[in-house]
């Protein structure tokens, strides 16, 4: 017989803390697949949202008229020693100059996060593991004000995951 009333509100708390964590480092800790849109192209480079960058799948726009298209992978590079990564273009190309649609017109597909969860840095494994204890001990919500609630982070797991953050692009 275990102590097994808990495990599915453990899990919950699990997924809230890692969202809250990779909120606030705007990482991904699991490799996940994600598109980034951008009503256009704007100078020589696509600064991507999350950090850990390991491939772009894809760069496609969709013209005004709907037509989609994919960029050749021969127009553009992929930095992925940069954290975050980006898009940038190759030697003596450029992006293609259709009209696109007003909103979304580009959309990159790229893959980040750190692999598997055993991949994931031990401090960040850490501030997980502070802040799932924090939210099991701490079931009550936070007021933020005018009746806004959020997720408090520990002050150790924020600490932990400082050198982690990446600010937004």
């Amino acid at each position: 017989m275990g102590f097994s009333d808990d495990d599915t509100y453990i899990a919950a708390l699990v997924s809230v803390a890692t969202a809250a964590l990779e909120n606030e480092t705007n990482r991904k800790f699991i490799t996940q697949t994600w598109d980034w849109y951008q009503d256009r192209f704007s100078g020589a480079s696509i600064r991507l949202p999350f950090g850990s960058l390991q491939s772009v799948t894809s760069v496609k726009y969709t013209e005004s008229d709907d037509t989609e298209n994919t960029v050749a992978t021969t127009v553009y590079d992929v930095v992925t020693w940069e954290d975050p990564g980006r898009v940038t273009l190759a030697y003596n190309q450029q992006w293609p100059t259709a009209t696109l649609r007003a909103a979304g017109g580009v959309v990159t597909r790229f893959v980040c996060g750190y692999g598997d969860a055993e991949d994931i840095p031990a401090p960040l494994i850490q501030a997980l593991k502070l802040t799932i204890g924090h939210l099991y001990e701490n079931r009550e919500s936070v007021v933020v004000g005018q009746g806004l609630t959020a997720i408090e982070l520990p002050q150790a797991a924020k600490a932990l995951a400082f050198p982690y953050r990446i600010m937004s692009v």
